[in-house]
């Protein structure tokens, strides 16, 4: 299905105030998601960040910022864990420094850290109290223009509420798509990091077309322009991308001249190993954030 289709679809209104520990790049990509799609307002938004210069964005559009995360859990219903893995030890060690003794309200809890397991984050939260809800997802940053790409999980005490709620939250921005624990660092290392890898390739083309004689300018929107329509093409005919390969592929023709090229390059195992690199490396910080 195009993420076309899906963003059309009537965006549910999230009733529920939203946090956020740590606001760096992604969770302005989730939160500007959400706000651009109506479905909440920045009255809504908690933030916090060891360094308030650093939550400028945040406090110019209407959030509420803060340096201490015990605001965000007092505060927020809904609660986007998007500090660096290896920090959310101590994130959560300064909540409990200052949370009042008879704190038992209910919260959910979204994690966007790489690598962290479900397990890894119960066992981390549990201090936090026993009203924890859990959701693991896997987003990436063109959530911020509509074209997103999402996974998650649920772990301890969500309701099917909360699935729906995060779900929408993603799907309204692109698409989003359950599924079991074992898939998650996969995911991240396809979608997650994919951007990134897509960045090279439209920059790889731009820079083809320079070398060609095309305004460096002009190669970069048109590099842009086809990936975009490369992409939108697979999305809504439901055709194998071989066979969408071979319709531009003309027997004897320039394109196939290319793809050779390409082939020989060794442009497919470029992107294996791109993918199992960053897998690897998801596995890797998920290890490191092991709680005492």
């Amino acid at each position: 299905m195009s993420s076309d289709k899906i963003c059309n679809a009537p965006h549910p209104t999230i009733k529920e105030s939203i946090g956020f520990i740590g606001g760096g790049n992604m969770a302005k990509a989730i939160c500007s998601g959400i706000i651009n799609k109506g479905m909440a307002q920045y009255s809504q938004i908690y933030v916090s960040s060891p360094h308030i210069e650093n939550l400028g964005w945040w406090i110019q559009n209407g959030a509420t910022a803060s340096i201490e995360n015990v605001k965000i859990l007092e505060k927020a219903q809904i609660i986007f864990l998007s500090v660096k893995p290896h920090i959310l030890p101590l994130a959560v060690a300064s909540m409990l420094k200052t949370l009042p003794a008879n704190f038992t309200e209910p919260r959910l809890f979204v994690s966007i850290l790489a690598g962290v397991t479900l397990d890894q984050l119960s066992k981390t939260l549990r201090p936090v109290g026993d009203n924890v809800r859990l959701i693991r997802v896997m987003p990436n940053t063109p959530v911020m223009v509509g074209e997103g790409c999402a996974a998650l999980c649920a772990g301890n005490g969500a309701t099917a509420h909360d699935v729906k709620t995060i779900t929408s939250i993603f799907s309204v921005s692109g698409i989003c798509k359950e599924v079991p624990e074992s898939m998650i660092n996969s995911i991240g290392a396809l979608s997650g990091s994919g951007p990134a890898f897509i960045y090279l390739v439209i920059e790889a083309l731009a820079d083809a077309g320079v070398k060609q004689g095309i305004p460096r300018a002009m190669a970069i929107e048109m590099a842009a322009q086809t990936t975009l329509g490369a992409a939108k093409m697979v999305l809504s005919t439901d055709k194998h991308t071989a066979v969408l390969r071979d319709e531009v592929c003309s027997p004897g023709g320039t394109t196939i001249c290319g793809v050779h090229e390409l082939e020989s390059g060794g442009v497919r195992a470029a992107m294996f190993n791109a993918v199992e690199a960053a897998a690897k490396k998801s596995a890797l910080l998920g290890q490191q954030q092991q709680p005492k």
